[in-house]
């Protein structure tokens, strides 16, 4: 489409049908708007718009309102992204700061995203596979039984059982320990089970080299485990006040199907953070979330603890894909206000990336009001939290 008046009129359209949902009239855009032009010229623009594929005209002698195609022209190329305001961004610091654990974080995350957005939030927490190694301990637990406790840069704690023959001598527990953490700090869990296997091979270590495989294999594990991430969800009640009894069903269908979700959602985060760095911001609307479910929805996700900008007073959270470890994220009617909600879900990402980095996020860290929304790119969890009360 030129970058025309015609651009003008299809902002002007969206953004009044995002507020009233009701079909938008020229008549009205004339009033509502200082186009510059009569009505009747804005409803030849409006004709050519409903030919182009960017308008529908539900009645003949209905208004217009946005097809997918035109809230993807919107989100692209017309939304602008205005940043939060201090008093915002310090309510997000406020609330979110009196967190007890990385666990109460992402599920007041998830209800603080659900009460500035009025849809439905989704939080994921870090993955193990995109976590690195901080520490690891060997705790003995029975005679043939130890306990592999595992501490992860995001904060995540895991534990495996490593079944052995006998129980070997403290010292020497805490000699391949103390090599494990010396080795593998800052790896993946993928790197630490190759180092660990490095170990076995070690003369040093010959009569644990038995141990030494099975802690290997535990690493592995960890790493491809299906259910290493939860999913904290907030905000779906809300969707009976914007909804039709019709599209409920199959969008809560689409809810309880955690799994598309979280892939869908971690997808647009990850292409998000490569096509537009660090602020990356994905969105998918309607058909583009290839979810039957989420037909007449739009989900806007973004990806939290990847690497800040050197602008940035973070210290981030790095893996060595340099994708976020994971996704925050809302869904909600087509029709939902992108740009507020852009800014919403990209505010509270920097707050967990700077929770996870183990720093106050800065306030000077906002969005650029002048920069547009981002484009589409286009899960998994064993669990989604109850929603808290708003």
């Amino acid at each position: 489409m030129p970058q025309s008046r015609r651009m003008l009129v299809l902002r002007a359209v969206v953004e009044d049908y995002i507020r009233s949902q009701e079909p938008v009239g020229s008549g009205a855009l004339t009033k509502q708007h200082d186009l510059g032009v009569s009505s009747a010229t804005v409803r030849n623009d409006m004709a050519a718009l409903e030919d182009e594929g960017y308008l529908i005209q539900p009645h003949t002698s209905a208004g217009r309102v946005p097809t997918e195609k035109g809230y993807r022209y919107f989100v692209d190329r017309l939304a602008t992204v205005v940043p939060l305001s201090k008093a915002q961004r310090r309510g997000i610091d406020s609330f979110l700061s009196g967190s007890a654990s990385l666990q109460d974080t992402l599920q007041r995350a998830a209800r603080l995203l659900s009460q500035i957005t009025g849809q439905v939030a989704v939080v994921a927490s870090p993955s193990l596979a995109r976590a690195t190694l901080r520490h690891v301990e060997l705790v003995p637990v029975a005679m043939s039984t130890l306990l592999a406790v595992v501490i992860t840069d995001t904060g995540r704690v895991a534990q495996h059982t490593l079944a052995i023959t006998t129980m070997p001598p403290t010292g020497a527990l805490n000699d391949l320990t103390d090599a494990i953490n010396a080795g593998c700090s800052g790896s993946s869990l993928l790197a630490a089970a190759q180092m660990v296997r490095a170990l076995a091979r070690d003369a040093r270590f010959r009569d644990l080299a038995p141990l030494a495989e099975e802690l290997a294999e535990a690493f592995t594990s960890m790493s491809d485990d299906e259910r290493a991430s939860e999913l904290y969800m907030s905000g779906a009640s809300r969707l009976a006040h914007q909804r039709t009894m019709a599209d409920l069903a199959p969008l809560f269908d689409a809810l309880e199907e955690q799994v598309v979700l979280m892939k869908l959602m971690s997808a647009l985060s990850e292409q998000s953070a490569r096509a537009d760095g660090v602020d990356g911001v994905g969105v998918a609307i309607g058909s583009e979330t290839h979810t039957p479910g989420l037909l007449h929805a739009a989900v806007v996700s973004g990806g939290y603890g990847h690497a800040e900008s050197e602008s940035s007073a973070l210290e981030p959270v790095r893996n060595e894909s340099g994708e976020p470890v994971a996704f925050v994220g809302s869904i909600g009617p087509t029709h939902m206000d992108y740009a507020a909600t852009i800014a919403a879900v990209r505010a509270v990402a920097r707050y967990l990336t700077a929770f996870l980095g183990g720093d106050e996020p800065a306030d000077g860290s906002t969005d650029n009001p002048s920069r547009s929304a981002p484009s589409a790119s286009s899960g998994r969890s064993d669990r989604a939290d109850g929603e808290p009360a708003a």
